[in-house]
């Protein structure tokens, strides 16, 4: 097991992959490095692969008080630096996204190139009335598993939350037994991203100085509250393309690995400018 001290918190990580590029992989919330096992040997002779539980998730340490995303943007960039691997291309998925997108406006001298599928930066959809209905029927379905956290129902709370809010209804039971116990493992960390005022927000002028490529997937079987999320941030960022990914939902490097992995080789053999010496 490798682990390194960053910002005072211990984190596990692995390098893998023959590449010569690097990949930094992001996971999302309740979820491990493991969130990516699928998707890892479709990359791994494109790439020189970084994963890592993020502070407070399964291997990595888990800190007492309030934590918040600017910490999981200082970890992915203080890892990245203490590793020697940027700049390079960094994909996250669901809140793993938003740390990418924070970490690309924040500090873009990392980052190689964004990919990014599905963040949950809701915030970024109030004050638009025609959306009202969206954002009226994800807050308490986010706010019913918060407080089953806090009540201390972990096993509830992963359950209803892949039901209601990231995939859908009745696939809690298809999900390997293995997997169901490191979002159990890992619900109270959820508890600390949602008491955090920052979790669904992003600062879109940043993200205009981004001036590297940029891809932002959704996927056409996914909650449709965050189609024009996607559509807000791609707006924002000067480099960008947006893909559908037909038959995709919520995860799909995990659902569909091989058609996703295409999809990011493809992306970044197209759009890779970094300069000489990276």
């Amino acid at each position: 097991m490798a682990t390194a001290t960053v910002n005072g918190v211990r984190l596990f990580y692995e390098l893998e992959g023959t590449g010569d590029i690097p990949l930094v992989l992001v996971h999302g919330s309740w979820d491990s490095h493991h969130d990516w096992d699928l998707v890892v040997p479709f990359l791994a002779n494109s790439f020189r692969i970084l994963r890592y539980d993020r502070r407070g998730h399964s291997a990595s340490e888990r800190v007492a008080g309030q934590g918040s995303v600017r910490d999981d943007v200082a970890d992915a960039a203080g890892l990245i630096e203490h590793l020697g691997v940027g700049p390079a291309w960094v994909l996250g998925n669901s809140f793993g996204a938003s740390i990418a997108l924070r970490l690309a406006g924040e500090r873009p001298d990392l980052v190689r190139g964004l990919i990014g599928h599905e963040p949950p930066l809701f915030s970024l959809l109030a004050g638009d009335p025609e959306l009202a209905p969206m954002l009226d029927e994800i807050g308490p379905r986010i706010d019913a598993v918060v407080e089953r956290i806090a009540a201390g129902d972990h096993a509830g709370a992963a359950e209803q939350f892949v039901e209601t809010v990231a995939i859908g209804p009745g696939m809690w039971a298809q999900l390997p037994a293995d997997i169901q116990r490191t979002l159990i493992e890992n619900a109270p960390t959820f508890l600390d991203e949602a008491n955090d005022p920052e979790q669904l927000v992003i600062d879109l002028d940043r993200l205009q100085g981004f001036s590297r490529p940029a891809l932002l997937t959704l996927g056409d079987q996914s909650p449709p509250i965050f189609a024009p999320v996607v559509a807000r941030l791609g707006e924002a960022l000067p480099r960008v393309e947006v893909m559908t990914l037909v038959g995709a939902g919520h995860v799909p490097h995990v659902t569909q690995p091989a058609a996703y992995a295409e999809c990011v080789i493809g992306f970044t053999r197209r759009r890779d400018d970094a300069p000489d010496g990276i």
